[in-house]
C-alpha cells in the first residue's frame, strides 16, 4: 500500500470515476491509474469501484466504507508535511485563500497589506467564486480558507466561524426618484427593475426573501457576482443597484447615490471557513486574527480538535 494507490482512489471519486481526469491531476498516465486503483483492490481483498467493462461507474459498498479511511489517512500525511514545514520554517510558504469578488475587492486588500508586512516571505494565492466553489476547494485542500457568506456552515466537511455583519444598500443614479423617500420601502423599491447579485452571491438569498415574505415580485433585469458590474450598469440608467455595504465606495466616482437598505433586508454574516482536521500554520492563525480579530487561536485550535473528534470517517 502506498500514498499514490491512496491518491488514485480518491481522485477517481472526486472526478466523476474519469481516469482520464485522475491521470492529469496526478501527473501520470491513464493505464498507470488503472494499475494502482486494481494493486490497492488485490491487496485488500475487495473491489473498491464496480465497473462496466474498464470503466468505473461507481463505488462498490466496501468501498464506501475504504474511502472515508483513504481520505482521513491522505488528509493526516497532508497534515504531516505542513507540521513539518511549521517546524523547520515558520516564515515562509503559501497562504490560499478562496472567497468571493466583494471580499477580495473590498476587505481583504488591508488585511493582506498588513499580513505582508508581518511575513513578508509567504505567498497568497486569492482564488475567487461563488461560495458552492469556495467550499469544495477548502474540503479538496485546493484553499486553505474560504471567506463567503452564510452558505459555508451547511458544509460537513468544514468548520465556519462568523467573523462580521453587513447589510445591503440600494444605489442610484444621482437624479433618481427614490431619493426622495424619507424612508425606503420595499414596495417602492419594488417599482423598479433592479440590478444586483447572482444566486448564490453575496447575500442574494436574503434579498430573494424579503421581496417574497412581503408579497412582492422584484423585477431583476440583470445580475452580476461582481459589486463593480452591478454599479457601473446602474451608472448607465439601466436599473437600480442592490449591493453589500462594503462596496458602495465606488459609488462616488460614478455619479451614483446611496440609500440604507438595513430596515429592509436581514443582515448578512461572512463567515471563515477551515477543513475539518486541518493542520493550520502559525501564520494562518494570524492571517485569521488580522481578518477576524476577534477570534483566538485557542478558540479556532478547540473548534477544529472538537470537530476532528466528532467526524465519524
Amino acid at each position: 500500500m502506498n500514498f499514490q494507490q491512496l491518491r488514485s482512489i480518491r481522485e477517481a471519486s472526486r472526478r466523476g470515476f474519469n481516469l482520464t481526469e485522475v491521470a492529469n491531476v496526478l501527473f501520470t498516465s491513464q493505464p498507470g491509474v488503472s494499475r494502482q486503483i486494481r494493486e490497492l483492490e488485490e491487496e485488500l481483498g475487495v473491489d473498491i469501484f464496480e465497473r462496466n467493462g474498464k470503466r468505473l461507474t461507481g463505488l462498490t459498498e466496501p468501498g464506501k466504507g475504504i474511502l472515508p479511511i483513504i481520505e482521513r489517512l491522505l488528509r493526516e500525511a497532508e497534515n504531516l508535511q505542513k507540521a513539518g514545514n511549521e517546524f523547520s520554517d515558520q516564515t515562509r510558504g503559501t497562504l490560499s485563500i478562496a472567497t468571493t469578488h466583494t471580499q477580495a475587492r473590498y476587505v481583504l486588500p488591508e488585511v493582506v497589506q498588513k499580513f505582508r508586512l508581518a511575513y513578508p516571505d509567504v505567498r497568497i494565492a486569492l482564488q475567487q467564486s461563488s461560495p458552492e466553489h469556495i467550499a469544495e476547494w477548502v474540503i479538496s485542500g485546493k484553499a486553505d480558507i474560504g471567506i463567503a457568506t452564510e452558505g459555508l456552515s451547511q458544509f460537513k466537511d468544514l468548520v465556519s466561524f462568523a467573523c462580521y455583519e453587513w447589510n445591503h444598500m440600494i444605489v442610484v443614479p444621482d437624479d433618481h426618484p427614490l431619493l426622495s423617500q424619507s424612508l425606503l420601502t420595499l414596495e417602492e423599491l419594488a417599482k423598479y427593475p433592479i440590478i444586483t447579485y447572482d444566486r448564490g452571491f453575496t447575500g442574494r438569498s436574503h434579498i430573494d426573501a424579503a421581496f417574497e415574505q412581503a408579497g412582492l415580485q422584484a423585477d431583476i433585469v440583470l445580475t452580476a457576482m461582481d459589486s463593480d458590474v452591478i454599479q457601473q450598469y446602474v451608472s448607465l440608467g439601466l436599473g437600480v443597484g442592490i449591493v453589500a455595504s462594503m462596496a458602495v465606495e465606488a459609488s462616488r466616482s460614478q455619479g451614483l447615490r446611496t440609500l440604507y437598505g438595513k430596515h429592509l433586508f436581514t443582515p448578512n454574516v461572512t463567515r471563515l471557513a477551515v477543513r475539518r482536521g486541518a493542520y493550520l500554520r502559525s501564520y494562518t492563525y494570524d492571517f485569521i486574527r488580522e481578518f477576524a480579530p476577534a477570534l483566538s487561536k485557542e478558540e479556532i485550535h478547540r473548534a477544529l480538535s472538537e470537530a476532528s473528534q466528532a467526524d465519524p470517517g
